[in-house]
């Protein structure tokens, strides 16, 4: 894993990192609805952060100390795990959303009038 440090990290690159770890070191993938399930409520945290930090509620006692980015990463690495354990190569899908929105949404926002 230390072979990441001062390179540029990859999609891809983050794919192969995550599956290493968890091959290593969390012995197995959970089974895909675990996996879902453990997605949500990272999401969930990510929700709490943001809701609190920009939205109208408060920060419980204790609970002011939680790290945003810290939990953006944790999103990302459930998401890797799904697709590693689906066989989605995150790269491509990446560039075909991409494409996708470009062909789709290229004027969309621009003649929006509430933007």
């Amino acid at each position: 894993m230390e072979r990441y440090r001062g390179d540029e990290l990859t999609i891809n690159g983050y794919q192969v990192l995550v599956d290493e770890w968890i091959k290593n070191l969390g012995v197995r993938y959970f089974s895909k609805l675990t996996t879902l399930g453990i997605l949500m409520e990272e999401v969930g945290e990510v929700a709490r952060i943001m809701t609190r930090t920009y939205g109208d509620q408060s920060f419980k006692p204790g609970e002011d100390s939680l790290d945003l980015a810290d939990e953006l990463a944790d999103v990302l690495f459930v998401v890797c795990c799904i697709a590693n354990q689906t066989g989605v190569d995150l790269t491509c899908a990446i560039e075909r959303n991409l494409e996708k929105k470009n062909r789709r949404d290229k004027d969309r926002h621009r003649n929006n009038h509430k933007l």
